[in-house]
């Protein structure tokens, strides 16, 4: 395991994930990602927004109004506004030219602008976050048109100088002197980018650029040495691939129920006119039975009395929904089959998270213990008696006392002897109830168990800690199961990552009395992919019956495997709290050999908020998990 940092910042899952659901709610689109890179940009075929690492050294307010303008930029301006048919002519079109880098820059630069303007119309709250934004920017060109002139880099100069004069608030302005032929054209180039708010369309801005390149092509020595702003690279091919499926409805239905295909009689039904278009009619209207259906009850029936087309008619209809399987099969079954299988791999993917689609599960089961490991872990179990026996007193005793001691100030039950509450409280409860002996502890656990190579140095502590969990929980009869985890990082491909789950222990043995040597059996092997892995956790746990249930994650540092680098912390984090949303508390135990750094105890925080337990000498592990258990033992009991 390695720790993933991004511009030297661990990533914060929260503001991630928040972000995230800004950009989806902005542009009606689930299926919308981000990620960060060097400057901000929308790719359409990706459909991705890339947010600016430009933000992150700065202090927190700055830094939050920086990603947030990113998002408004870009889910309303560029998503809405920008034309990226004409983006990609223009890749076309600057092939002939000596400074494409420029020229691509300042048309990512000039449409900013103009779509900027739209974004704060439509949005008049944003404009707070655009001024921010705008202070922000204006004093780095400032430093870099200064920077620029020092190195005598003067088509970074001059494109400093460009952000100044599209962006000025004030119609007098003071550009230092470049080079005497780009000061003689500076007039008529700034004449040029000031048309930009008089542009109405990507194509305006495309064609003002075009004219300035004119003027400056054969003036320039160089082209941009730095990277300003990003123009995403785009073909006609690239978007032609965005037909039909992007333009479908992505957005589910507010109801999800289904109307049995049974009448009774009494149906509410409804006649409404609409106009269509024919050879009789003078002027086509607009509706052209066009619908967008936001809710209702889904029929798998559109109508009985469907007319058969003739010769004339001229009217497009086309019809998505779900059909049922007939007497008369005139549709391809092996695409319906096909439909299904995606749709139930959608589902899956659903589940356990976008980053796992390529994830692959393999349970594996423990063998038979040897006598090696016999002796091993009867040699732990000697050295953790005490700990066992302490906690198994602890319970009985409260177990004890639950049973001895009634519910008091309940509001029926057996009469209690204080009455004078009957006048001094508004409401009172005079009457108390004996406990019901049965199901004293209604709990189940499941200790997953980080086996990644990065455990080689901790594993073996690690399990002094996991059997004393195993013979406390068996000795006050409370099922669990444990499981260690890991990603085949050797085999693993973009399309393919094979993750394998190995359950020692597992509900049905977990408290046979000899259960136990299995865990001996866990070792440090590749990869880890924590938010997968909770995610089949936490569905194992779903599916148990008991009222209180329990995940502990050991692990000793971020989530790391194929492809999961910058955002396995915000899927893990998803993760938990998917699996808190449904009652499940999830704990981690983090494990290390030495002080814990703070970049490390961020990123737990991050993950699992403030259920963390940091144990800095692993050591003391047992000395760590026994109050823990004992408190998680005691919320069993009812």
């Amino acid at each position: 395991m390695h720790y993933i940092k991004f511009n030297d910042e661990i990533i914060d899952s929260m503001l991630m994930m928040e972000l995230s659901d800004l950009a989806q709610t902005l542009t009606k689109r689930r299926d919308i990602d981000i990620a960060f890179a060097v400057q901000s940009y929308f790719h359409p075929a990706e459909q991705k927004i890339y947010i600016s690492h430009f933000w992150n050294d700065r202090a927190e307010e700055d830094k939050l109004a920086g990603f947030k303008s990113d998002i408004y930029l870009r889910a309303i301006g560029s998503y809405y506004y920008t034309d990226f048919h004409q983006i990609a002519a223009f890749h076309d079109l600057v092939r002939t030219l000596h400074h494409q880098k420029f020229a691509k820059q300042l048309l990512m630069l000039l449409e900013d602008v103009r779509i900027e303007e739209l974004v704060k119309r439509d949005r008049p709250g944003t404009k707070r976050y655009f001024r921010k934004r705008l202070n922000i920017y204006k004093k780095y060109y400032r430093d870099q048109l200064k920077a620029s002139l020092d190195r005598g880099f003067a088509t970074d100069a001059l494109f400093a100088a460009l952000y100044e004069m599209a962006t000025a608030t004030s119609p007098v302005l003071n550009v230092p002197e470049i080079s005497v032929q780009i000061d003689e054209l500076l007039p008529f180039v700034k004449e040029q980018v000031m048309n930009v708010y008089d542009a109405n369309s990507t194509k305006e801005v495309s064609d003002i650029v075009l004219k300035t390149m004119r003027l400056l092509d054969e003036v320039l020595k160089k082209d941009l040495i730095h990277t300003y702003f990003i123009l995403p690279d785009l073909s006609e091919k690239d978007l032609h691939t965005l037909t039909f499926d992007d333009m479908k409805r992505k957005d589910r239905l507010q109801n999800q129920d289904a109307l049995d295909n049974v009448k009774k009689g009494d149906e509410d039904l409804h006649d409404e006119k609409m106009a269509v278009w024919h050879r009789e009619t003078s002027t086509p209207t607009k509706s052209f039975l066009q619908f967008d259906l936001e809710q209702g009850t889904q029929t798998n029936l559109i109508d009985e009395h469907a007319r058969q087309t003739e010769t004339g008619d001229q009217a497009l209809v086309i019809v998505e929904g779900s059909a049922r399987q007939t007497q008369n099969n005139y549709y391809d079954e092996v695409n319906a089959d096909e439909k299904l299988q995606k749709e139930a791999e959608q589902e899956i993917q659903q589940q356990l998270g976008k980053e796992n689609k390529h994830a692959k599960a393999y349970f594996l089961t423990a063998n038979m213990p040897k006598e090696a490991e016999k002796s091993a872990y009867e040699k732990e179990l000697q050295q953790l008696i005490v700990y066992k026996k302490r906690l198994q007193r602890i319970i009985q005793k409260t177990l004890e006392h639950k049973k001895t001691y009634p519910k008091q100030d309940e509001h029926f039950g057996r009469l209690n002897k204080k009455l004078l509450r009957l006048w001094t409280d508004e409401n009172p409860k005079l009457f108390f109830k004996k406990r019901n002996p049965a199901n004293d502890l209604d709990g189940v656990f499941t200790l997953l168990v980080d086996c990644s190579a990065s455990m080689h140095d901790k594993m073996e502590e690690t399990k002094r800690g996991i059997i004393l969990f195993h013979e406390t929980l068996k000795s006050v009869r409370v099922p669990h199961q444990i499981v260690g985890f890991w990603e085949d990082s050797a085999n693993s491909t973009e399309n393919n990552q094979p993750n394998y789950f190995k359950k020692v222990i597992n509900f049905e043995t977990s408290l046979s009395s000899s259960s136990g040597p299995e865990i001996m059996q866990l070792l440090p092997e590749e990869d880890n992919r924590d938010g997968f892995a909770i995610r089949h956790m936490t569905n194992e746990l779903l599916a148990r019956k008991e009222k209180q249930k329990f995940l502990l994650v050991f692990s000793d540092g971020e989530p790391a495997a194929y492809g999961y680098d910058q955002n396995g912390i915000v899927d893990t984090h998803e993760a938990v709290m998917n699996a808190r949303k449904h009652g499940i508390e999830v704990l981690n135990i983090f494990l290390s050999a030495g002080a814990v750094e703070e970049s490390k105890r961020k990123v737990m925080k991050t993950i699992y908020g403030k259920h963390s337990i940091m144990v800095q000498n692993i050591t003391e592990l047992p000395d760590v998990l026994f109050p823990l258990l004992k408190k998680l033992l005691q919320k069993t009991i009812e």
